[in-house]
């Protein structure tokens, strides 16, 4: 695809120029910040990852253009592994990245382990940097504090069967009450179909049921940063949990089949032509077109409670940083910005799908791309991100949040008793991680 000509414009316009001799900056862990030699980076391997690969080709051939002497070693690390990775190279200086791509959930935890480098005066001096969207940032930032640039950002909102609704009547749910009800027409008009596919084990398909009525994951003790304090069993938290689980009956996705599903299996059903509505991310796009339903979709916002409104979603992605160890801080910093440039991540969007994490420049692509306009109109009515804690490494690994869905959809526990095991899993968590 191609970018309209005003968008080669703002991208030519925001270039940064490569020529320009970034300042040294002193409060590195190594005792040293040399100028030239080689830059080692970790970035993830994708699925396919040649037009990614081309991407970054022409950020590195610009940056050593640039900075004679320098030489960038770039190798994509399978996802899968990246912890036994990253592990290895915080422990282990000598073997580790000088640049790495990491999960935008991983960020406390990485600087808990004393891992990656506080670019918060970089990033600050930074052109570009003002455009950032602000739950990207919060991404990066621990205790008020930046340890990295947003790379790209993924968000969640309603696919739907444009056929099904032509042939039954119905029209896009504004609100959760009718995203429900529809749910329930469409099963039972059809029922070989899933009315809203959903999975027990699928926290983040099921967290936008709890921001919409008001709810949190939990909150920072003190108002910001620091330490916090879960509040998945506070009432308005309970009043998401429940308005999600009561999906899981046998008049739209019995709970006998979607208890157990993951984020996934809810989009290879929706995919497959099994169910009239899914709830699945702009990266679900690709898998989506090669299944059966290729040409007989559409996708909106998620409704949130009231009527015309959008239910806040996670603000997934990645984000790129620098490791603390690094001997080459200032160049290292610099290519950092480089590779998440309003030039590359434009160019990431035009190779890959990946949304960018600039409004200026993620606006500009939804005006070219209409499928992406219902997830940049998702972004830009607000979103949420998971607490800024080591400690949610834990509770994700743990899967705390879907052993709690799966326990109120099976009938093992109340919402309140569930909810709360939950909140004390998740305080300990909190509490253990400091």
């Amino acid at each position: 695809m191609k970018f309209a000509p005003r968008f080669a414009v703002l991208l030519a316009a925001a270039a940064v120029v490569a020529g320009c001799a970034p300042q040294t900056s002193d409060n590195s862990s190594s005792d040293k910040d040399d100028q030239s030699g080689t830059l080692r980076v970790w970035l993830f391997q994708e699925v396919g990852n040649d037009p990614k690969a081309k991407v970054v080709d022409s950020v590195v051939t610009a940056f050593e253009k640039a900075h004679k002497g320098t030489k960038v070693d770039v190798e994509y690390i399978p996802i899968d592994t990246r912890a036994q990775r990253v592990k290895a190279a915080f422990n282990d200086p000598k073997s580790a990245p000088d640049v790495m791509e990491y999960g935008n959930t991983d960020t406390a935890g990485y600087v808990k382990d004393g891992g990656l480098l506080d670019v918060t005066k970089e990033f600050g001096a930074w052109s570009e940097a003002k455009d950032t969207d602000p739950t990207a940032k919060q991404s990066v930032t621990v205790d008020g504090k930046l340890y990295g640039s947003p790379f790209y950002v993924g968000v969640r909102a309603l696919y739907y069967r444009t056929d099904v609704f032509k042939d039954l009547g119905l029209q896009p749910p504004k609100s959760m009450a009718e995203l429900a009800a529809t749910a329930r027409k469409i099963h039972k008009a059809k029922s070989d179909l899933y009315g809203l596919v959903v999975g027990g084990a699928y926290t983040y398909g099921a967290m936008p049921f709890v921001w919409a009525n008001g709810g949190e994951l939990a909150t920072a003790k003190g108002g910001s940063g620091g330490s916090y304090t879960s509040a998945i069993d506070s009432a308005a938290a309970q009043k998401g949990i429940k308005a999600y689980t009561s999906l899981f009956t046998s008049d739209n996705c019995p709970a006998a089949k979607c208890a157990v599903m993951g984020g996934n299996d809810t989009i290879t059903a929706f995919a497959a032509g099994k169910a009239g509505m899914a709830i699945g991310g702009d990266f679900s796009h690709t898998a989506v077109e090669a299944g059966k339903v290729k040409g007989k979709y559409a996708v909106v916002p998620l409704p949130g409670v009231a009527s015309g409104s959008v239910a806040p979603a996670f603000a997934g992605g990645n984000n790129i940083g620098v490791l603390k160890s690094t001997s080459h801080r200032t160049l290292a910093v610099d290519l950092m910005e480089q590779l998440t440039s309003k030039k590359t991540q434009a160019s990431m969007f035009d190779a890959m799908g990946f949304l960018p994490t600039f409004t200026d420049v993620r606006d500009a692509a939804a005006a070219k791309v209409p499928f992406e306009k219902p997830f940049v109109q998702t972004l830009a009515a607000g979103t949420k991100f998971v607490p800024a804690s080591p400690g949610w490494s834990e509770i994700d690994s743990s899967l705390v949040l879907p052993t709690m869905l799966q326990e109120v959809i099976s009938g093992k526990k109340s919402v309140a008793a569930a909810s709360g095991d939950a909140a004390k899993k998740m305080n300990s968590a909190f509490s253990s991680a400091g």
